[in-house]
């Protein structure tokens, strides 16, 4: 199961049981519906290892944001990590900064006067410029969009200064001049982004927002189920033509154990928990 057809989460899902479905001797059929549905199903579903779940780092915050209807940690076992992809700190041409010290030096000469842009209350871009406002002690003020399209074209347009975007979304407007990027969000530099500096190790130490992508079990799945998908996940993602399909979205291939995918669970709840509480955020 995955999200909305045509997301990342809906493209990593049918990527992996491709991959997957030969050597487990299963035909994998993906079943694309919204977040909170798929969490309520996956979450009872029987624990046999025949229903999984791809799900990124919004799934798991998600309950902190609204009622939803599992617990991230209590009504699933973790199996894998497929993905790990940045977002990119983009720019208005306008904007008198080249760096992101120079972002955060002019937002703290202009207290208010920089807008971040998102695609809605809640939303990755919100809660990474929420981060990057505290951590730099800012004032710049969240303006949400309808939708990532619509904050794409209000940034273009002026409506809003600066803000995170994921990179397939916001590199062709940096290509084409309408956009200036920054930085990446990862703690470390990409490959994928050669050229682009951390937003860690440009004007803001300890920043880090990683986009995790995970396949999880129902709680209570066999062990025995658990290591078997782990195993034919962790070969698929060492695949050359994998990773490379994986690349062209601005994502590297993850793998690991399920305790791997577990502590980046545990630690984005801690962080973001830390986020949303201090700025407020409540989505209805």
């Amino acid at each position: 199961m995955a999200s909305d057809p045509g997301s990342g989460g809906d493209f990593t899902a049918r990527l992996i049981a491709r991959e997957i479905q030969g050597p487990l001797g299963q035909t994998v059929i993906i079943d694309n519906r919204s977040s909170n549905l798929l969490g309520g199903i996956v979450a009872h579903a029987t624990p046999d290892g025949y229903t999984l779940l791809v799900e990124a780092v919004s799934f798991w915050v998600a309950p902190l944001l609204q009622k939803m209807p599992y617990d991230a940690l209590a009504d699933f076992s973790p199996i894998v990590k497929v993905t790990a992809a940045p977002w990119c700190l983009v720019v208005h041409p306008s904007v008198a900064a080249n760096t992101v010290r120079e972002l955060i030096d002019l937002a703290r000469a202009k207290p208010g006067e920089l807008n971040y842009a998102s695609a809605g209350i809640g939303g990755g871009a919100n809660l990474a410029g929420e981060l990057f406002r505290q951590m730099a002690g800012i004032n710049i003020v969240h303006i949400p969009f309808k939708g990532s399209g619509a904050a794409a074209i209000g940034l273009i347009s002026g409506q809003a200064q600066l803000t995170f975007g994921n990179p397939p979304a916001v590199m062709p407007h940096v290509k084409s001049g309408k956009l200036r990027a920054l930085a990446i969000t990862s703690a470390r530099p990409s490959a994928l982004f050669p050229g682009l500096p951390t937003v860690a190790a440009s004007g803001l130490p300890g920043y880090d927002v990683t986009v995790v992508t995970g396949v999880f079990a129902p709680a209570r799945t066999p062990p025995t189920v658990i290591a078997r998908v782990n195993a034919e996940v962790n070969r698929a993602l060492k695949n050359p033509a994998v990773r490379e399909l994986f690349a062209n979205t601005g994502a590297e291939t993850a793998g690991g154990t399920p305790e791997d995918l577990l502590a980046t669970v545990k630690a984005d709840l801690a962080k973001w928990g830390k986020v949303i509480k201090e700025a407020g955020i409540r989505v209805e």
